[in-house]
């Protein structure tokens, strides 16, 4: 019989970390595979945003000399 691993999300209304049972989806980021994740989930948004904002195919400037 195996067990179902716990999935955990961060709840942005309180800043924590929370197992499925929690806060309504909308208001969550998530599933992560542990706690620790769920825990740095706000430090990957911003991981992922800086990347995405140097990102040259998802840059405005290009759009904006194209003008």
């Amino acid at each position: 019989m195996s067990m179902e691993q716990p999935e955990w999300f961060f709840c942005l209304r309180h800043h924590t970390v929370e197992p499925r049972e929690g806060c309504k989806a909308a208001d969550r980021l998530g599933p992560y595979p542990s706690r620790a994740e769920a825990e740095r989930a706000l430090d990957k948004v911003a991981e992922r945003n800086e990347t995405w904002d140097h990102d040259p195919r998802w840059s405005d400037d290009e759009d904006e000399a194209s003008r």
